[in-house]
């Protein structure tokens, strides 16, 4: 069955079988027909692999997934704004991790480094808190590992603490030699 845009009017109740098999009902929010785009509010889902319990289940899916439908009736307007429910809260929460993630990624960035550089602060910090003074990597913040990143230009912290440093670098040293070799 080939449908057509009139069929996925807005506030429309149908029952959807796709291509892959999944089966459930939804309503129609919106319909693009450019990107032949369905837009839908999932209301029951017979899927074995997905249960999802929340206010508002949305699904973007192209038309031409849907092997079978079937009109169930008209449904209150989906878009009315006096029901749509927004939780600022909720919403500010989520842009504030988001941000804060942003910022925690962009410090692991290493300015004006190489790439070895950046590889060698990427190995520490998996197994040591690690953070950029410029171009120096900054260690359980004393130990201070500077360019060209050999074990000769740890500096700083206790002996045990440098110690450990330079271990970990001379094996990431060696791991990064492996790898070049192989490529």
């Amino acid at each position: 069955m080939e449908p057509h845009g009139e069929d996925f009017a807005v506030g429309c109740i149908l029952s959807i079988k796709t291509t892959l098999e999944e089966e459930f009902q939804a309503q129609v929010i919106a319909f693009d027909r450019p990107s032949n785009l369905l837009i839908l509010h999932i209301l029951q889902k017979f899927s074995l692999y997905e249960f999802t319990f929340s206010k508002r289940n949305i699904r973007l899916l192209k038309a031409n997934y849907v092997k079978e439908f079937n009109f169930l009736g008209r449904g209150e307007d989906p878009l009315d704004p006096d029901k749509c429910f927004l939780d600022l809260n909720t919403l500010q929460a989520r842009e504030d991790s988001a941000i804060r993630q942003a910022e925690a990624e962009a410090d692991r960035i290493g300015v004006g480094v190489t790439a070895e550089g950046q590889n060698i602060f990427d190995a520490l910090s998996k197994t040591l808190p690690v953070c950029w003074d410029k171009t120096t990597i900054v260690v359980m913040n004393e130990v201070r590992l500077s360019p060209p990143y050999l074990p000769e230009s740890v500096t700083g912290g206790t002996p045990p603490a440098n110690e450990r440093v330079r271990k970990v670098l001379e094996l990431e040293r060696k791991r990064l030699q492996a790898r070049n070799a192989g490529e």
